[in-house]
């Protein structure tokens, strides 16, 4: 039988003979193979996080937290600005959320403030919608409580 890979005219390759020999097995006390020599790693590429920036990540969790709960990302601004300055890095991030921490804060203060005094406001002026038309006097009220009209 002929091989349909072989051109005609071609001789085939000799086949080995039927008493032929194998290779030796190796021997047990010879030494490994060694391992072929692979060249160092590439170095990073521009922008990869291989480049490592501290407190760069922290930075834009304190600016994303600021706008929710604010003192949370002020504090996570000053140690991310802490890291960043440690390592000689000027790190904007932190930097915005450390001044918008600060004026989210005042401006917690200042409606805390406008909201007690509407608060105490609208409850002195219930209490004259309660004495409209009333005599002055001190008055007792269903619940126990008294009421001072004057």
């Amino acid at each position: 039988m002929t091989d349909p890979n072989t051109p005609p005219g071609a001789t085939p390759p000799p086949s080995e003979p039927v008493g032929a020999t194998p290779p030796a097995a190796p021997a047990y006390d010879a030494p490994p193979p060694a391992a072929p020599a692979y060249s160092s790693a590439p170095p990073a590429e521009y922008g990869s996080p291989a480049a490592g920036e501290p407190g760069k990540t922290m930075g834009i969790v304190a600016l994303i937290a600021v706008f929710f709960i604010s003192i949370l990302g002020l504090v996570l601004g000053y140690v991310a600005r802490s890291q960043s300055k440690k390592a000689g890095i000027p790190n904007t991030p932190a930097k915005i959320a450390i001044i918008l921490g600060w004026i989210f804060i005042v401006l917690q203060i200042i409606g805390a403030i406008i909201a007690i005094v509407l608060f105490a406001t609208l409850a002195a002026s219930g209490t004259d919608l309660l004495c409209e038309g009333m005599p002055p006097g001190v008055y007792e009220l269903t619940d126990g409580g008294t009421i001072t009209c004057e």
